[in-house]
């Protein structure tokens, strides 16, 4: 009888190991066929920050209604995201079959193997210089940034392995740069603030230095087994519901002085993105020309559904763009959230970034170059 019942403990023992193992080894196939997707990486400022300036003591912040109002994850609160809903990054990563968006890397629950999902390091009112956006008090410039995704790096690193980690980053990642806006709003154009850099620089002087700093900041990314990138240039940001009421314009004007320097800076980082394709052996850089994509929505928004490409939906009475003060819970709101293009003073709505998220997933070379995002994916 005694033999019988040890007989029979060590059955169930046995039972219980095959158990677990069988649970484990499910979840590794369940993380695995997660991950078959890869991971976006998504560095840059409040057009597609994902809530790090949530834990900033920073003026640059979308964490109260109705921010968010139409982001479905979140139940339609607030998360940081500075759109009523989903941003240009969130949208291509579920397009391209990523279960899970690229979290803030400030947020506590970041950590473990949440990471390889994505990580999001972007930043309200960040920019490519670290003295962008200083009006602000806090930001996470680019050179922090990267400095974060080195911390991440390593991190994969002790999850996967070195050789899984290095082929995960360069084969099933990509790296995602919405930068420089800020650069000229929030610097080089800003009264009184950028009064120093104004005397001192030329324009052609300014934008050199932005190209010289994100070459090295691209550089560093690809030195960390970035291979796969996407990078987006300036958009017409004379043409945003905040350029346009201060300086009193037409419902059909824009500012010329911040198109202009867009403009000179996208030519550069075209030059740019071909020289790193050129000299950073399997890397490649795809250039996003949010410029004429939003210029697009702007010129011909009918076409596209909207009622408004010059009005602020989440904005106040200030102005006739209702767009002076940020979005907050004093705002007023528009009741057709998916007819305008403007969120707010400077952002894009969800209906906005729908449009141009397809395009840089599936369009052709006017947008996109030299291949479309789905194409990157199955480089």
């Amino acid at each position: 009888m005694t033999m019988a019942l040890i007989s029979f403990h060590n059955y169930i023992n046995i039972i219980e190991v095959l158990v677990l193992f069988i649970i484990l080894n499910c979840t590794t196939f369940a993380i695995s066929q997660d991950l078959k997707n890869g991971a976006s990486f998504i560095f840059g400022d409040s057009l597609v920050d994902a809530g790090n300036n949530n834990y900033l003591q920073t003026l640059s912040k979308a964490d109260s209604p109705p921010n968010g109002i139409d982001f479905e994850a979140s139940g339609g609160n607030p998360t940081g995201r500075f759109t009523n809903g989903r941003t240009i990054g969130d949208i291509v990563g579920e397009e391209l079959g990523q279960t899970r968006y690229a979290m803030p890397f400030l947020s506590p629950n970041t950590t473990g193997k949440d990471i390889l999902y994505g990580v999001n390091y972007a930043s309200g009112a960040g920019g490519i210089m670290n003295a962008t956006g200083k009006l602000f008090v806090n930001r996470l410039s680019m050179d922090v940034q990267v400095d974060y995704f080195n911390i991440t790096r390593k991190e994969i690193d002790n999850l996967l392995g070195s050789s899984n980690a290095r082929e995960y980053l360069q084969k099933k990642s990509i790296f995602s740069i919405t930068i420089g806006s800020n650069d000229f709003l929030n610097n080089y154009l800003l009264p009184v603030v950028s009064m120093g850099e104004r005397i001192s620089q030329t324009p052609d002087a300014f934008v050199d230095d932005l190209i010289n700093h994100l070459r090295l900041q691209l550089t560093r990314i690809y030195q960390l087994d970035g291979r796969k990138f996407i990078v987006g240039n300036v958009g017409p940001i004379g043409c945003i519901p905040y350029q346009k009421t201060i300086n009193q314009l037409g419902e059909n004007d824009c500012v010329s002085l911040p198109n202009k320097l867009a403009i000179q800076y996208n030519r550069r980082l075209k030059d740019l993105l071909h020289e790193l394709n050129e000299n950073l052996e399997g890397s490649t850089f795809v250039l996003a020309n949010v410029y004429d994509l939003v210029m697009e929505l702007i010129t011909n928004y009918a076409n596209y559904g909207f009622v408004s490409a010059s009005k602020a939906c989440c904005g106040n009475s200030g102005g006739q763009y209702a767009a002076i003060l940020p979005c907050g819970p004093t705002s007023s709101l528009c009741s057709d959230r998916d007819k305008h293009v403007f969120w707010d003073a400077y952002h894009p709505s969800q209906a906005a970034n729908l449009i141009i998220a397809k395009q840089l997933l599936d369009g052709d070379t006017r947008y996109v170059s030299p291949v479309n995002l789905r194409q990157l994916r199955d480089l």
